[in-house]
């Protein structure tokens, strides 16, 4: 699998852009600020409907235009694929496959696999677990395209029952007074019967769609977890044990279950689920908020018995995050027969010299290899004369190799 053409309109600092690629390596060389990450990021976006930059489609769309439009040509043994994006921020996003419109963006996913590397991914070993949680959930979504709904199906359910624990608090709390919102001639404990009924409805619905996302999470890292190990100690050269263990939000047994690596079944989790929210429900109602559930969880990053958060060195904090892409390469390119393609978005001068040579080495025979860098030398010299590079200034992009 790789990218042939790429074109932009509106995108970012582009009125309009046109990328001819290739596979092997292709290499976009300029100062910072000139728009080269611009268009690796254009071709992450295809892939996942999202920026690896920001967290809303606004900052996509140039400044001063309504919407932008990404065009990528993949080409999948052979047969080529279209692919459009119109990014509308405020409105719907529309896309097309091959000229033809389909009912949702989302339908898409699948048509083209990215795994990127940039310095922000640094964040997976240093930062908050919602990183890692999207890794997974974004790894999952590449994998099989139809856990985006599962997603996004949680994502909804979650909005809606912590909706339900703001608004009716007043009446769920013990010893409250006789909230404002009653219906006339409704008492105060009809008021909370009614709202623990509808409260255990949505817990129904939230542990059936939790389960579904954690047990599908938990066999991902599962399979993941020997592509890290091994990842990891190739960009290291070293053998410490890297690995990730599943932090649930769940009691204490089963917890301690998951992170040893048991993955129960879907059945047994939603049962823990909805155990778990029984066991926080006064919580809940006093904090307004869902205390349990996927949202919650959490991925342990261990080298040998220490946790890589907070005792890893910046270099073993490196190989770690690398780690995890290389690691989601492998597993990718296993699962579907065929590479992603491989993005190093201004990873090389971050890296010291023999992190260097090993990561040129490790991906010297993908498919696919799209590298950004503002000094051309921070580059490999193995991938920069095997390869293409693109020199990018002010916005304008120019065959140098």
């Amino acid at each position: 699998m790789h990218v042939r053409h790429l074109s932009v309109v509106d995108f970012r600092s582009y009125p309009t852009a046109e990328l001819a690629l290739g596979p092997g390596v292709t290499t976009l060389v300029g100062l910072n600020g000139q728009g080269k990450t611009n268009l690796v990021e254009a071709i992450g976006y295809l892939a996942t409907l999202s920026s690896h930059r920001v967290a809303s489609d606004q900052p996509l769309v140039r400044f001063g235009t309504s919407s932008a439009v990404i065009r990528g040509t993949i080409d999948r043994a052979g047969r080529e694929v279209l692919v459009e994006l119109e990014l509308n921020p405020g409105r719907a996003n529309r896309a097309k496959v091959n000229r033809s419109s389909v009912s949702r963006p989302r339908d898409v996913l699948g048509s083209l696999r990215t795994v990127l590397f940039a310095p922000e991914d640094l964040s997976l070993v240093k930062g908050e677990p919602a990183g890692r949680r999207a890794f997974l959930d974004d790894l999952l979504v590449q994998r099989q395209p139809r856990w985006a709904g599962v997603r996004s199906d949680y994502d909804k359910i979650l909005k809606q029952r912590n909706a339900l624990l703001k608004s009716a608090a007043p009446v769920l709390r013990k010893g409250s007074r006789r909230p404002r919102s009653l219906a006339p001639g409704e008492a105060p404990d009809e008021a909370k019967a009614s709202a623990l009924q509808t409260l255990g409805v949505w817990d129904s619905h939230i542990s059936e769609v939790g389960s579904q996302l954690l047990y599908a999470r938990l066999r991902l890292l599962r399979d993941l977890r020997p592509h890290l190990t091994a990842s990891y100690d190739a960009v290291s050269a070293s053998v410490s044990g890297a690995t990730a263990h599943y932090r649930a939000s769940l009691a204490e047994a089963p917890t301690a279950r998951i992170a040893a690596g048991d993955v129960p079944e879907q059945a047994e989790l939603r049962e823990l689920l909805l155990a778990a929210f029984a066991e926080v429900r006064d919580q809940e109602i006093e904090r307004g908020v869902s205390l349990v559930g996927p949202h919650r969880d959490d991925v342990v990053l261990t080298l040998g018995e220490l946790p890589a958060k907070g005792y890893a060195s910046h270099g073993e904090s490196w190989s770690f995050a690398l780690g995890l892409k290389l690691a989601a390469y492998q597993l990718l390119r296993n699962d579907l027969g065929e590479d992603p393609v491989l993005i190093l978005d201004d990873v090389f001068a971050e890296l010291d010299s023999g992190r260097r040579e090993r990561l040129a080495e490790l991906v010297a025979d993908c498919e696919q290899v799209l590298i950004t860098a503002a000094v051309g030398a921070d580059v490999p010299e193995a991938l920069r004369t095997t390869g293409r590079t693109y020199a990018v200034s002010l916005g304008e992009v120019r065959d140098v190799a």
